[in-house]
Parts: C-alpha cells; sequence; structure tokens
C-alpha cells in the first residue's frame, strides 16, 4: 500500500471562528463540507488539541470562512501557526465582521462565510467531528476557493538561499515548509555553518511559523 495515496484527496482550507464570553478565537482547518441539503447541515472535523476546539465543543457556535486563492500568507501565520491560548489572534487585525450568532468571520482573502450551531457531535480520537445546522450564509467575493494544493504551490513560501548541493543534509519544517541547511547553518539566528539539527538547542523555532524542532523532517 501506498500512503501517498491519501494526498489525492481534495482539501480545502477554512478559518473556523468560536468565541467564549468575550473571547474570540479562530484556527485554520482542512476539512469542512455539506452533509445535507435539507436541513441545510455541514460538518467540520476539529483536532482536540486547538484551543477554538474547546470553545465550539462548549458553545456549538461556530463560523467558517472559506479561504480564497487571494489569501496571503500572514492570514495563515496569524490562524495557524500561533495558538490562541497564549495570543490574541485578533489583536491588531481588521479584516473581519460579525455576523448574526455573534461570532466574527474573516472578510480579507475568502470568498463566503456560514454560520452553524452544532446538533451532533463523533468522538474521533485525535479530533472530534462536529455535525451543524446552518444558520446564516453568505458570499463575500468571486474568487476561487483555496485547496490545500493551491496553498502549497501558490501561497506558502519556498525555502530560501541557493539550492542544496549534493551532500547537504536539510531539514524541513512540516509546518510551513522552511528549509534548515546543516551545511550553511542560519547565522542570522546564531547557528554556526556546520551545525548538525540534532546540536541545535532544544528551544530552537521555524523562523516562519514558530514551531518547535519536533514539527522538522529530514528530506535530503
Amino acid at each position: 500500500m501506498d500512503s501517498k495515496a491519501m494526498f489525492k484527496l481534495t482539501y480545502g482550507l477554512f478559518v473556523l471562528t468560536a468565541a467564549n464570553g468575550d473571547r474570540h478565537n479562530g484556527c485554520i482547518i482542512n476539512t469542512a463540507g455539506q452533509v445535507t441539503a435539507e436541513p441545510n447541515r455541514i460538518s467540520i472535523a476539529v483536532n482536540k488539541s486547538d484551543y477554538t476546539h474547546g470553545m465550539v465543543l462548549e458553545d456549538g457556535r461556530f463560523n467558517i470562512s472559506v479561504i480564497a486563492e487571494d489569501a496571503t500568507f500572514d492570514l495563515f501565520k496569524r490562524f495557524g501557526f500561533q495558538s490562541g491560548r497564549d495570543t490574541d489572534k485578533f489583536a491588531g487585525f481588521n479584516d473581519f465582521a460579525t455576523s448574526a450568532n455573534g461570532l466574527t468571520y474573516i472578510t480579507k482573502g475568502t470568498n463566503a462565510f456560514i454560520s452553524a450551531r452544532t446538533s451532533q457531535t463523533v468522538d474521533l480520537g485525535t479530533h472530534t467531528l462536529f455535525i451543524a445546522d446552518v444558520t446564516d450564509l453568505d458570499i463575500l467575493s468571486g474568487v476561487a476557493s483555496t485547496t490545500y494544493t493551491y496553498y502549497q504551490s501558490n501561497i506558502k513560501p519556498k525555502p530560501q538561499g541557493a539550492a542544496p548541493k549534493n551532500g547537504d543534509v536539510i531539514w524541513r519544517c512540516r509546518i510551513c515548509g522552511w528549509e534548515y541547511n546543516e551545511t550553511k547553518g542560519d547565522p542570522s539566528h546564531g547557528i554556526a555553518p556546520g551545525t548538525h539539527f540534532e546540536d541545535i538547542p532544544a528551544d530552537f523555532v521555524c523562523p516562519i511559523c514558530k514551531h518547535p524542532k519536533a514539527d522538522f523532517e529530514k528530506v535530503v
């Protein structure tokens, strides 16, 4: 079996927003879709480790903002590369509005929003599947929706620097794609050329998305 066959499935990308009292938060998800037309219901799958997951589980309401092809990487950094547990993701951010259910939705780099209220949940182990009744929805632009493939090819930053040479050892961040070349090191972050990835201090984080060493994989 070739597990890479799973990558042939198509995925959209969405900003899931929810609230707990006056605290609003959002995260990036890639599994949302309509399950029935009458009544109009959608389903989303959310990782239990996401701060937004607890908000949806407790309150039941949520909004889905459909990310469009004109979105910038800044949208993904804000809602995908930091945790709402210790960051107010809406601080200094103005590209949102409030829907009739009192929750935020994203107005720039998106083409639609859908408001819903949870009617059923299914425990999937690492994730929860929320099945919800649509309560409001609207079109925001005519720009095509972003697929995960489009994001990888056109939005996510490409690795910086010269192409690796034969014998170079490359470690790539699985979250955003930034690459560390052991031969070149990363002098801008105090890592001397020739430093093996295993020897980098444990508190090293990706310069782009701020994820830890554990989220890097050896690719060359």
